[in-house]
This record gives structure tokens, C-alpha cells and sequence, in this order.
């Protein structure tokens, strides 16, 4: 793989494939680089579920006390500390047309500016039969929780073009995004759509074609052009949560107490998310997925020298080394979580063929090779759970809490 393009203290490979690599030492803990996404959007359950997110950046809305009430469902939950809470609801800002909410006018007007000319329904927001709404609600009906894309994204892609003055440039940059075989694409979509996925796909293309219709990007109104632009989201979006409680216990973290009131602290946040587990589940960020140019082009490894986060509490992303990365190593992130990473290598593979079809020829894959194609009982267990799950569970890449 050549040296493309000299990037800070990395270079984005090109050539055959795709890939970052340091070209100084960058030590652990530093921050490798911070992206912002070239477009990104909430998932439509969780908007519907009430997660309130900015609908440009997704920072989380809620009061972090305010965020804790709703997911314990205890209406009077009270949180120390209220001082810690960074959510500024002095700062929010409504769409003038549609209402849907910002969390600055600086989101507000980045928004006007790149895509919501075009996906604005003004009056019409909650009128089932506007053609964006009815786009929605096709989607909402084939892509359950827990959900790993959305088809406002891929909305937001055309609206981006549609408003552009130059067109070219917009059509460019989402071309750099890895494409698919036409084998490949229909294995992306048959995961995020399931066994009906060639009919549900038409229809969608049909209401999505009845929404956006743009002849600049006449191709991605194609059979063939759509599903290559579902396989592109489908492969390339990477996972946002944020969180305003999360943010809250970060800061509670940070703070220096005696000991007997740390202890109490501790405590008292820890039976709080055992109370949102009890109420909620697992379902705690507002989420959503954006495509990033540079974050598509770390490759994954099942012993990641890097992981990405959202510690800002919006779509921004940041990279964070997590080990010292001497000039001319590769940048690897994990496309698998915590837990995934300590399977068996046969485990690890089938995750990552069945959702980024690819074979992981990783250090520990390697040092793995001559290991049975076996799986323990626990991973068996574990693979029965997720054969009842709705079949996109696993599909995109790990969303870190912030």
C-alpha cells in the first residue's frame, strides 16, 4: 500500500485498499485526530423513543437529571451535584418551519446551510402522508432495534448534493467511501433489512425516489445504485451515542471528595444505572451513525492499537492511541467490542464475515491460525442468543459510550 495524502501525524494510505499510518510517534493516550462527520443523523426509533438529541449534532438535550428521570422512569430521581450538568437549554434553537430542535443556532444555521432546505417539511412534520414521513415510517417497519443505520442519512447525502453549488465536490467525497461487489452489497442489505430485504429495498426505493429525486445522482435512484448506496452506509456508517448523564458521571468523576463521600457518591450511580437497567435495558445514548472520511479508512484489527470515541458529547469523533505507535505502523481501530475481541478466533471471523465480509488476518488471527474452528460453550450460548435477535444487531461498527 503506498503513501497518499501527509495528514498531522498520520498518512492515509492509498493504493489497493485503505489504511492510516503514523508518521511520527504518537504516544499512548494522545489524541491521534478529532473528525467531524461529512454528514450524520439520529436513528429514527430513538428519536421516536423520545432520546432528544440535536438533530444536526446529536448532543444530547435532556438535563442530565432530566435524562435519568426518563430512563429509570422515576419521575422525582433527583442528581447531586446538578452544577455538573454541561446541558445549556438557554442555547437551543427551534427550526422556524418545522420545529425540530438544535442545540445551538450555530447547528441550527450548519444545518439550513448544508441539507435542511431540501428535508424541511414545514408545516407539515407530523402529516403522515408527506413523502419524507411515509420514507420514515417504511424504514422504521423493516429496521427494528437495536438499530445500526438509518435512511436519513443516506437522505441527508442527497439533500447535501441537491443544495451544493458545486456538486462535483460533494459527489466526490462520498465516492471515497469503500465499495461493494454486487454479491457483497446484497449480503449488507439481506443484514439490514432481512429475508424479505429485495422487495422491502424496491419499496424504499420507490419512497425514496418520491421524497428526493436528484439528476445529478440519478444513479443512486437505481435498483443497482441504491442498493450500492445502502451497502455504502451500511459498511461505512460509524456509530454516535451521547449522553447527557454520561457526561454528568464523568464530571462526578472528575471530582475530588473526601473519601466517605466519593464512597457515597460511587454508590449512589451505581445503583442508578442498575435502576436504568431494570427500566431501560441497554438502551441509554441518544444514537445515531455518520460516514467519516478518515475513521473509514482505519482498518480493524482484533488487538486495536487506537479506539474511537465521542467524549464531547456530539458527532464529534475523537481517535485515541491506545498504546505508543511508532512512524510507519498502521492505525487500527476494532470493528468488534470488548467482549467480541475475547472470543475465539473462529467466533471473531464469523462476526466479521457476516457483517464487513471481510477475513481478519490481524497479530492475534495470525498467532491464532492452527487453533480449532470451534467454538466454547459460553460462545455458543452467546451465538444462540444472537440468532433470536433481529438479524442488523451486530452490523456497523462498535459505537463507544461518551
Amino acid at each position: 500500500m503506498g503513501c497518499g495524502e501527509r495528514l498531522g501525524p498520520f498518512t492515509k494510505g492509498l493504493g489497493m485498499g485503505k489504511g492510516l499510518f503514523a508518521t511520527q510517534l504518537i504516544r499512548k493516550g494522545d489524541t491521534i485526530f478529532v473528525e467531524r462527520p461529512v454528514v450524520a443523523a439520529q436513528f429514527l426509533w430513538n428519536a421516536l423513543y423520545r432520546y432528544r438529541a440535536c438533530d444536526h449534532c446529536l448532543r444530547a438535550l435532556e438535563k442530565a437529571e432530566e435524562n435519568a428521570q426518563r430512563l429509570t422512569g422515576k419521575p422525582g430521581q433527583v442528581l447531586p451535584h446538578p452544577e455538573l450538568c454541561a446541558v445549556r437549554k438557554d442555547l437551543h434553537q427551534n427550526c422556524p418551519q418545522c420545529q425540530v430542535v438544535y442545540c445551538s443556532a450555530e447547528c441550527r444555521l450548519a444545518a439550513a446551510e448544508q441539507y435542511h432546505q431540501v428535508l424541511c417539511p414545514g408545516p407539515s412534520q407530523d402529516d403522515p402522508l408527506h413523502p419524507l414521513n411515509k420514507l420514515q415510517e417504511a424504514w422504521r417497519s423493516v429496521h427494528y432495534p437495536p438499530e445500526t443505520a438509518s435512511i436519513m442519512l443516506m437522505a441527508r447525502m442527497v439533500a447535501t448534493v441537491k443544495q451544493a453549488k458545486d456538486k462535483d465536490r460533494w459527489i466526490r467525497l462520498f465516492s471515497q467511501f469503500c465499495n461493494k461487489t454486487a454479491n457483497e452489497e446484497e449480503e449488507i442489505v439481506h443484514k439490514l433489512l432481512g429475508d424479505k430485504f429485495k422487495g422491502q429495498l424496491e419499496l424504499l426505493r420507490r419512497l425514496f425516489t418520491e421524497a428526493l429525486y436528484e439528476e445529478a445522482l440519478s444513479q443512486w435512484f437505481t435498483p443497482d445504485g441504491f442498493r450500492s448506496l445502502f451497502a455504502l452506509v451500511g459498511t461505512n456508517g460509524q456509530g454516535i451515542g451521547t449522553s447527557s448523564l454520561s457526561q454528568w458521571v464523568h464530571a462526578c468523576d472528575a471530582l475530588e471528595l473526601k473519601p466517605r463521600d466519593r464512597e457515597q457518591l460511587d454508590a449512589f450511580i451505581d445503583q442508578l444505572y442498575k435502576d436504568i437497567e431494570a427500566a431501560t435495558g441497554e438502551f441509554l445514548n441518544c444514537e445515531g451513525s455518520g460516514l467519516f472520511v478518515l475513521q473509514s479508512c482505519c482498518n480493524h484489527s482484533c488487538v486495536p492499537n487506537a479506539e474511537t470515541s465521542f467524549p464531547e458529547n456530539n458527532f464529534l469523533l475523537h481517535v485515541t492511541a491506545l498504546e505508543d505507535i511508532k512512524p510507519g505502523e498502521e492505525i487500527c481501530i476494532s470493528y468488534l467490542d470488548c467482549c467480541q475481541r475475547e472470543r475465539s478466533r473462529h467466533s471473531r471471523h464469523r462476526i466479521l464475515r457476516e457483517n464487513y465480509l471481510f477475513v481478519c488476518s490481524c497479530p492475534k488471527c495470525l498467532a491464532e491460525a492452527d487453533e480449532p474452528n470451534v467454538t466454547s460453550e459460553e460462545e455458543e450460548e452467546d451465538e444462540e442468543e444472537e440468532e433470536g435477535e433481529p438479524e442488523d444487531a451486530e452490523l456497523g461498527d462498535e459505537m463507544t459510550d461518551v
